[in-house]
């Protein structure tokens, strides 16, 4: 099995627990505290692995450029973004679909990367790139239908789709920006980022959310967790980001949608329409035609 899927079959498994996570956040934190979790408790583990890459490459850390410094910043600031979104749609919708609305960025990062990057695509991607499309359009169908497609929750996850692509593309920009190899370059990313996001959240909660700091505190040991599983998974992504296509990468990665149809009717307990198990089927049929 390469590398990069076998790092993306990792990242979406960490993925699904850091989400299920996250949901539990955020019944008692607002969106934003929630999303700081990741990252404030997320650094020490970045920081760890970065160090036992080093130690395993005998390498030195990169120097590092403009490029990628403006790259990172830019994908950390919209990532947070991203996940503030998707989590705002869990409040809204259920937990599996919460999710497939977000994974919509397999889509977008595919065409987003066509335009602004000339990253091409071959026909069956596009396919699959359709059938994905008509995925997300099963999960939307009763807005659809009931013309209320501007419904926050459809709007929330689309916008958490679009940022986790832009997020995507420009952190594999930053990591190919290094000189150095495929490893120390996506560990080094994944800590100036998660550095980067953890300065952002603290300034935004301090002055906008001074109570949610406290609050997180509170809540340390799934807050470790979150912390663990982003972080790992994360290396996860931008490992296989680094090595291969982000649209490609992003598309393989929808197989979480399995992990968390498992931990939605386990653990939480919820409802998934018919109508919303077609569309999460076609999601994953779009998996499967971009691996063969």
């Amino acid at each position: 099995m390469p590398l990069w899927i076998a790092c993306t079959l990792m990242a979406a498994a960490l993925q699904s627990l850091r989400t299920a996570a996250q949901k539990q956040l955020a019944t008692t934190l607002s969106p934003m505290g929630a999303t700081a979790a990741r990252y404030l408790f997320g650094l020490p583990v970045a920081a760890a692995y970065l160090l036992a890459v080093l130690f395993a490459q005998d390498a030195q850390l990169p120097a590092l450029n403009g490029r990628f410094v403006g790259y990172a910043v830019a994908a950390g600031a919209v990532q947070i973004f991203a996940t503030a979104a998707m989590i705002a749609v869990f409040s809204r919708r259920n937990f599996a679909v919460g999710t497939a609305f977000a994974k919509t960025e397999a889509l977008q990062s595919a065409l987003f990367g066509f335009i602004f990057f000339g990253a091409a695509l071959g026909v069956l991607d596009w396919i699959a790139v359709a059938i994905g499309v008509v995925g997300m359009l099963a999960l939307s169908a009763n807005q659809i239908a009931g013309g209320k497609w501007r419904n926050p929750s459809t709007l929330y996850g689309l916008a958490s789709g679009a940022a986790f692509g832009f997020t995507a593309l420009w952190l594999r920009e930053a990591s190919l920006s290094l000189d150095s190899g495929p490893l120390v370059s996506a560990a080094t990313t994944l800590v100036f980022m998660v550095a980067v996001q953890s300065a952002m959240c603290v300034v935004w909660l301090v002055a906008r959310e001074p109570g949610q700091l406290g609050a997180l505190a509170s809540l340390h040991r799934l807050g470790w967790f979150v912390g663990l599983t982003s972080a790992l998974g994360s290396a996860g992504w931008f490992t296989a980001m680094t090595l291969e296509n982000v649209a490609l990468v992003k598309t393989v990665g929808q197989i979480e949608i399995l992990f968390t149809l498992a931990i939605t009717r386990r653990f939480f307990k919820e409802a998934i329409s018919r109508a919303e198990y077609l569309g999460i089927g076609l999601v994953v049929l779009s998996v499967v035609l971009v691996v063969l």
